[in-house]
């Protein structure tokens, strides 16, 4: 796919059915006189995976604009002269003028550079900038010795979190023991056989020095996060309010061991502090409010997604007598409208990769569909997903009845059901969603009233348009 074609899809994407824009395109009405900010721009998706487009021609309210031929000229004519010049090193920019909607829209191209960050001339690799939650921020320090890194080839988890250290030390600061419990492999008989491999997975390594564990190793192993320098705030916080704000702090938690040694404790303690105890006599029994493969995936997908470039953010559950929220630091690298159905793209590839065959996340892709099949059994309300500048927050709520949910929460509900259903190769209709409300044969009515409503909203669509038969009707994602 050429980068023309890969615009059209994404102005569609970000224009449709909700408009939102993208890392990948932002909308311009017209020229700014502003050229520190279209240098600005420029910089950031130069910085992005995979490149970026400015579009001319779309307001910020995502409606259209006229671009004469006078101003399309202008407009190519001060971009490359900025590309060119006031960046550190030049940037060959591309553009075309192409339809949408029957409106000429100009498109211009920057491409991902090589050696990152790029940055504007005269200015040090401190003052460049990114694409985050579709804006254009400045980087970080931290951020840009990450790009830097990145650029040369080494990812955040095959840094080292200590080195010069013995065989000895290394297996007394990790829980090699979870390891292999997790894997279901013997443990070796040898401290040689233990860190040999440990050392296949990248979690330790043998240098001239000595032993050294990576971030990695630290991250998901450490027996005490804060023996890391560089893994001190990593640890999860879970916070329990007081009723619907976070005015009253009942209690504050932060995990002190590596994710994979803590997972299940930390999962464990969230359900305890979300359900409800029921006694029957001398039986003592926790009914969860929320389903733990929920919280188990989203809490994971936290884990696993977070941008460790962003500091003095650590992952949060916080627990409120309405919702349990769950943040990590970055931005959605996914549309959060997709969770279900897009494969998950991570930020920190070899730890999903470990976590993934340690059994501590879903085989990929399945996880957030797991997480709503369950919720829906349950007749939870839809999740919600937001995505920020530099964060990703998902929220759950506890059951409600119908008439408690807003009309809104029904839409989402109802999208929701759509997706599970069409990625599990099947399609919605009324029969499904009166199961997913717990509505009975004779309430067909309000579930046709809760997809017309989706359907209105332009998250859902029939499955075949041509049908004349309105009784067997069934419908899809509008993405489908």
């Amino acid at each position: 796919m050429n980068w023309k074609e890969k615009a059209l899809i994404l102005l569609d994407k970000s224009l449709k059915p909700i408009p939102q824009e993208l890392n990948e395109i932002d909308w311009k009405g017209g020229l700014s006189d502003d050229k520190e900010r279209l240098a600005q721009h420029i910089c950031a998706f130069s910085n992005l995976i995979g490149g970026g487009i400015l579009v001319f021609g779309v307001n910020n309210d995502a409606s259209f604009a006229d671009m004469t031929q006078e101003l399309i000229e202008r407009t190519v004519l001060r971009l490359d002269n900025i590309a060119q010049n006031r960046m550190f090193m030049p940037i060959q920019i591309e553009h075309a003028v192409m339809e949408y909607d029957e409106h000429p829209l100009l498109f211009i191209y920057i491409p991902e550079c090589r050696e990152k960050p790029m940055r504007m001339r005269g200015s040090d690799i401190y003052s460049s900038y990114i694409r985050s939650a579709g804006h254009t921020v400045r980087m970080s320090p931290k951020q840009a010795r990450l790009l830097i890194a990145e650029s040369e080839g080494v990812n955040y988890e095959e840094r080292i979190a200590k080195r010069g250290l013995t065989s000895d030390e290394v297996l007394s600061l990790l829980n090699y023991k979870k390891l292999f419990e997790l894997l279901e492999h013997q443990l070796p008989s040898t401290t040689e056989g233990i860190i040999s491999f440990m050392e296949e997975l990248g979690i330790c390594h043998q240098e001239s020095t000595g032993y050294s564990i990576t971030n990695l190793g630290a991250l998901l192993f450490a027996n005490t996060l804060s023996s890391f320098e560089s893994m001190k705030g990593k640890g999860v916080i879970v916070r329990r309010y007081v009723g619907n704000n976070n005015r009253q702090l009942l209690l504050e938690q932060e995990g002190a061991m590596g994710y994979a040694v803590g997972l299940e404790g930390l999962i464990g303690f969230v359900m305890k502090n979300t359900g409800t105890e029921h006694i029957d006599g001398a039986v003592r029994e926790l009914i969860p409010t929320y389903p733990r493969v929920a919280i188990r995936e989203f809490v994971a997908n936290a884990l696993v997604h977070q941008d460790f470039a962003i500091r003095g953010m650590p992952i949060t559950i916080e627990i409120f007598a309405n919702r349990l929220v769950i943040t990590n630091p970055g931005y959605s690298l996914n549309d959060v409208n997709r969770l279900i159905d897009l494969p998950p793209h991570s930020r920190n590839e070899e730890m999903a990769q470990l976590m993934l065959q340690l059994g501590l996340c879903e085989r990929r892709g399945s996880g957030v569909d797991r997480a709503v099949e369950a919720m829906e059994r349950m007749l939870l309300p839809a999740y919600k997903a937001e995505s920020g500048n530099d964060f990703t927050r998902v929220t759950l709520y506890p059951k409600k009845s119908l008439s408690d949910l807003t009309k809104e929460e029904r839409i989402e509900a109802c999208y929701q059901h759509c997706c599970l259903a069409y990625a599990d190769n099947e399609t919605m209709n009324n029969q499904s969603v009166r199961a997913r409300f717990g509505l009975n044969k004779n309430q067909g009515t309000i579930a046709s009233h809760i997809i017309a409503d989706t359907v209105a909203k332009g998250l859902i669509k029939p499955s075949n348009p041509d049908s004349e038969s309105r009784k067997f009707v069934s419908y899809v994602p509008f993405y489908a």
